[in-house]
């Protein structure tokens, strides 16, 4: 299982791109705003809530509105550009995909640290309700990783 709060072997410049790729992929005139986005994932640490991702936005684009931005995260979501995660106090939160290869995610729910695994659940033969045709599917699992356990248990 490889842990990372965000070292994805992929450079800073090489994500960026990445994200870019799909936008121009998915008919987005990149602009400078759009590129800005990209770079705000690339340099990211982990997840970023709309609000923070509207905060660093307004640094260089006091204008834009956050239902822009909002508006924007979704749809690279979508894209697939980013991964969204729901937390349960967080709410909604985005950070950039690992697009090399499918995995799935153990999210701490109290530092965010997260652990990526490839055992895919989904390979196993799943009773499912419905004739349901699967298009595609996402697997977290939340939790609370050993350190904050351990720094739990010492105080």
């Amino acid at each position: 299982m490889t842990e990372h709060k965000h070292e994805h072997n992929q450079s800073h410049e090489a994500m960026v791109q990445d994200i870019i790729d799909i936008m121009t992929r998915h008919g987005w005139r990149i602009t400078e705003q759009r590129k800005k986005l990209a770079e705000i994932f690339a340099k990211a640490d982990g997840y970023l809530s709309p609000k923070d991702v509207y905060d660093q936005m307004t640094v260089k684009y006091p204008n834009v509105s956050f239902d822009t931005v909002y508006r924007n995260l979704r749809l690279l979501s979508e894209m697939g550009a980013l991964e969204q995660f729901y937390f349960m106090d967080g709410g909604l939160k985005f950070r950039a995909s690992c697009t090399e290869h499918h995995h799935h995610h153990l999210i701490c729910v109290n530092c965010e640290k997260t652990l990526t695994f490839d055992y895919c659940p989904m390979e196993q033969s799943l009773h499912l309700p419905g004739s349901f045709k699967i298009m595609n599917h996402r697997f977290e699992v939340y939790g609370v990783c050993e350190e904050c356990q351990n720094q739990t248990a010492k105080s």
